[in-house]
């Protein structure tokens, strides 16, 4: 059964066309036909209310039924919405014909058949317009129901780790314990200093491979009570709490420095080493409570010299009046 309720637009600078159009419209009993007499209004009756099918004359003052169909296009882009478009026309020439196809016409009425062609044609029209527009609605659900699922999940999904996002959490957390009951909060940050020169010399697929055994290595190699995070392409977090400051020291953590240093990793393109830097964040609570930012900060400035020195080395975030 046709849709009766179909929103078609007829744009014709000819009354006379125009009446023809409009009057057999509504002998097959369409209701909601809108006629104007010129491109620039019908451009703002699509604004103000999309419709489904756009029947407009090639030949125009002003704008021609193809600049028309240009601006109707990118309306649709930016309204998420796609317009079935049929031009009324007298040219019969295949170079015409695909030049208009190419500017994303989508079918054609000669006039001189105009009656006899038209409604067979809208009934084509209603078809493919709201399969389209089916399909961008269901195209725009996708992509909203991903954001709001990259939004929430906090594994990063090559290592099985958690993110960034889990991690701020985490220390978020840590540092309001320490700052309730004493004690001292740690972000540790390893980075893996040779990471790109690797990404040169071997594929993804390897790389991966790397990604996933520096992930376990360093699960076995930390306390089960702090929290491990990837939190970049080549750098890993440590988040952990200890509650007296002087355990909380680069000692606390050496083994994992060693461990990541002094032994390759098994792929399939062989044993791989890395070099790894690793930089101590301590934020003692005795000294106030730092932001998450303060804490990331000072932890990247000191990773930056963890490289140069290649030692494991220790830094403490400054601490604002207002934190």
């Amino acid at each position: 059964m046709p849709n009766l309720d179909l929103p078609i637009l007829v744009v014709d600078d000819a009354k006379f066309s125009s009446m023809v159009v409009g009057r057999t419209l509504r002998n097959a009993e369409y209701r909601d036909v809108r006629i104007v007499n010129n491109a620039p209004e019908a451009l703002q009756l699509i604004e103000q209310r999309p419709v489904s099918v756009l029947i407009a004359d090639w030949l125009m003052p002003e704008m021609d039924g193809l600049e028309l169909t240009d601006q109707v296009r990118q309306q649709d882009e930016q309204n998420n919405h796609y317009t079935y478009v049929i031009l009324l026309t007298a040219r019969e020439s295949v170079e015409a014909l695909s030049e208009a196809f190419d500017r994303g016409v989508d079918d054609f009425i000669y006039k001189s058949d105009m009656t006899k062609q038209l409604i067979p044609r809208i009934f084509a029209a209603d078809r493919m317009a709201d399969r389209q527009n089916t399909l961008l609605k269901a195209n725009s659900l996708l992509i909203e129901n991903n954001r709001e699922l990259e939004s929430t999940n906090i594994i990063d999904l090559e290592t099985g780790l958690c993110n960034t996002k889990y991690g701020r959490e985490r220390l978020t957390k840590m540092l309001r314990h320490a700052e309730s009951r004493g004690g001292c909060s740690a972000y540790v940050l390893c980075g893996l200093r040779n990471w790109q020169e690797l990404k040169r010399k071997h594929p993804p697929t390897v790389m991966s491979e790397l990604a996933i055994g520096i992930a376990r290595r360093l699960s076995t190699l930390i306390r089960p009570i702090d929290a491990l995070c990837r939190v970049g392409d080549n750098q890993f977090a440590i988040i952990a709490y200890f509650p007296n400051s002087d355990h909380c020291t680069t000692t606390a953590f050496r083994r994992v420095f060693d461990g990541i240093n002094h032994k390759a990793l098994k792929t399939t393109a062989g044993y791989i080493s890395v070099e790894a830097g690793m930089v101590l964040c301590k934020a003692d609570a005795q000294n106030g409570t730092p932001s998450i930012q303060d804490m990331e900060r000072a932890a990247v400035q000191g990773l930056v010299d963890a490289y140069d020195t290649r030692r494991f080395t220790e830094t403490a975030p400054e601490v604002s009046a207002t934190a």
